[in-house]
């Protein structure tokens, strides 16, 4: 028997995917994972650049077939130029709850040639659990290179991959 669309929309299980890639430019902070990470270079873009933190909210967004951050968050409104990422990433974690889903785990991947990601791992996954308010160990994060390949590998940009898992709230 063919399902009904209400049927696939309501699942329990939904799996959402998300990419976001900036530039780095020297002279501005850099953001990882809502946390300040020092270095010599930022990410530049019309919020603060934070790449992981777009990830994990387009896999949200993404999760319940929504617009993504750049149709929420359009860098042609002036007003929210500079807007923390933390914000961007609240917003899809309100937008989860609001249609009566929990995040179950959320899995990362930076791709950085440097800063070295290792040591920022646990603050980043302390922020993001702070600001979706889910626990820390739901959240996994990965840093890789690019072995010198591309943009990523010239210090040029970072990336970051995230896919994410709801599941329907009992009612």
């Amino acid at each position: 028997m063919k399902r009904q669309i209400p049927d696939i929309i309501d699942q329990v299980i939904k799996i959402g995917i998300g990419f976001d890639v900036h530039p780095l430019k020297e002279g501005i902070p850099l953001f990882l994972g809502g946390v300040e990470i020092p270095y010599e270079k930022g990410l530049e873009g019309h919020s603060d650049g934070d790449v992981l933190l777009h990830a994990i909210a387009d896999a949200l967004l993404g999760a319940l077939s929504l617009p993504d951050i750049g149709q929420l968050f359009p860098p042609s409104e002036e007003k929210i130029k500079g807007i923390r990422s933390t914000e961007i990433l609240k917003k899809a974690g309100e937008m989860v709850r609001e249609r009566g889903y929990e995040i179950t785990g959320i899995d990362t991947v930076i791709v950085a040639q440097e800063p070295r990601i290792s040591p920022h791992k646990e603050r980043m996954k302390r922020r993001i659990g702070e600001v979706l308010g889910i626990s820390p160990e739901i959240v996994g994060i990965k840093g890789k290179t690019a072995e010198g390949m591309g943009e990523v590998g010239r210090g040029e940009a970072i990336q970051a991959y995230a896919v994410c898992v709801l599941r329907r709230k009992d009612d």
